[in-house]
């Protein structure tokens, strides 16, 4: 046997081997670069963790630990899945930019099991596409400046002068009722005197409470019972639904003239909607119009009274819109007055930071993508936490003090001059902006003018807003008002 045969003879493994080797590396996906961070348990991950109920003027314990450890990107497990959170303004604004081009809506199966499939909060593409733009063209700027100025203020006087003096009441209970008659009659022509009003308001508290309980589906629970109101709420509607599409069939002339311009029959006219999107389109409409709003008023009224400065420029802006209407011979506000109310819109924006209603949005990757050298793979959940960018010392000073004067263009709010700051997104971005963004600060300016006119207020017990992942006051924010003559 020659000196060459033994050679190759004794190769032939050792390059084949080598060749399997290479083959197996170039097979092998490259290494990622995660964020930093940790999954936690099997199954529930850091879940429990991040759901543990928090001060709302602060980010929470598990927040503070995993930005201070891990920075304002990190991954984690969350919602029975792997996570990135962020913390960090820029990727933010990059998540809402690249919406249904990176990533997309993705909230847990729950959530669209209690406010339905063709709920705008879960849809995505097309049918979200469509679905918003009907809720633009309800909340146009044409409406909110004739008919929901109107009516916003006419439901403002219907709770404020249900007030009694030195009577301890829920605010925030008196701020939903506020917020449902209002979007109960431009939905569904309701009025807030109809015993079927106050009905469906009883069965939507119901709901509520289920939409943001754990999803366990057993008798006695919270959510079992929000699902049964559900189909009650939805029965409800269908039933009024029937009615406008017998009244359209057989040409009957509207009875009253605002159910011809509200949501319900503008749906019936002018959409190609099925009976169930239409039915979860108002529902969610009502989620999203009566408990976001409900909860920002509440927070301003919580807020104030431990900034008097703020009290007493509110004040004096108001009384003279009053006075400048009282010498015009006018009594109801109108959009100019509206657009007057600047220190006002200072004290709804501050609110709205401080307080933050919708803390962190829910979404996923559809691409693999990368971002300041982290890879983020197609499908992993991507947690854009609004909360942490509002309430961050290096884009607000003093984050954590209610300063209305921040929001003024000549005003003492260092890192924040003024309300177009791009790190400000109390209402998300991109195309999922909020679409009822406008009538919320609207509502909440004009319940404020007649609030600060009218009444001075306290607090009767010690509450604060706390964080469940929803805001809520544990004791419903008891006050006690005397009015002002």
């Amino acid at each position: 046997m020659s000196d060459s045969y033994l050679t190759l003879s004794f190769l032939s493994p050792i390059l084949a081997l080598i060749l399997i080797l290479l083959l197996f590396k170039r097979n092998q996906k490259p290494k990622l670069n995660l964020p930093p961070g940790k999954m936690g348990w099997p199954l529930v991950g850091e879940t429990i963790g991040y759901l543990k109920p928090y001060s709302a003027t602060t980010i929470g314990d598990y927040m503070e630990h995993h930005i201070a450890r891990y920075g304002k990107i990190f991954k984690s497990s969350l919602f029975g899945g792997p996570a990135i959170v962020s913390a960090d303004a820029g990727f933010n604004r990059f998540i809402f930019q690249n919406e249904g081009k990176l990533f997309e809506c993705s909230y847990p199966r729950s959530i669209a099991g209690i406010l339905g499939k063709w709920s705008m909060l879960v849809l995505v593409g097309d049918m979200h596409r469509d679905m918003r733009t009907i809720s633009l063209n309800f909340m146009s700027n044409l409406r909110l400046r004739t008919s929901m100025l109107k009516d916003v203020e006419k439901h403002t006087l219907l709770v404020l002068r249900s007030w009694k003096e030195n009577t301890k009441f829920s605010a925030q209970e008196e701020a939903k009722k506020f917020t449902f008659n209002f979007m109960a009659k431009h939905i569904m022509s309701m009025e807030p005197e109809d015993a079927e009003t106050e009905e469906l308001k009883k069965e939507y508290v119901t709901f509520m409470k289920g939409v943001v309980s754990a999803p366990l589906n057993l008798p006695g629970t919270a959510y079992r019972r929000a699902l049964q109101s559900r189909a009650t709420i939805l029965k409800f509607i269908e039933g009024k639904m029937e009615g406008r599409v017998q009244n359209i069939k057989e040409g009957n002339k509207i009875e009253r003239l605002e159910e011809d311009e509200d949501l319900l029959n503008w749906v019936l006219k002018n959409s190609k909607l099925t009976t169930e999107q239409i039915l979860d389109l108002i529902l969610s409409l009502l989620f999203a119009g009566h408990e976001t709003s409900s909860v920002a008023i509440a927070l301003a009224i919580y807020f104030l009274p431990a900034c008097p400065p703020a009290m007493q420029q509110l004040r004096e802006e108001h009384t003279e819109i009053a006075r400048r209407k009282k010498q015009a011979g006018e009594v109801e506000l109108t959009w100019d007055d509206y657009k007057r109310m600047e220190f006002t819109h200072c004290v709804v924006n501050e609110t709205l930071r401080l307080g933050n209603v919708v803390r962190f949005l829910h979404r996923k990757a559809i691409k693999d993508i990368q971002y300041k050298g982290y890879d983020i793979p197609c499908g992993w959940k991507v947690l854009p936490v609004l909360a942490a960018v509002h309430l961050d010392p290096s884009h607000f000073d003093h984050p954590q003090l209610f300063h209305p004067w921040r929001w003024q263009n000549n005003g003492s709010g260092g890192r924040m001059p003024n309300a177009n700051n791009y790190n400000f997104m109390p209402f998300g971005g991109g195309t999922r902006l909020c679409a009822g963004s406008e009538l919320a600060k609207l509502e909440m300016a004009v319940f404020i003018h007649h609030l600060i006119l009218n009444f001075q207020w306290d607090l009767a017990e010690k509450d604060q807003p706390f964080v469940y992942p929803f805001v809520d006051f544990p004791k419903g924010l008891p006050i006690t008002v005397q009015r002002h003559f």
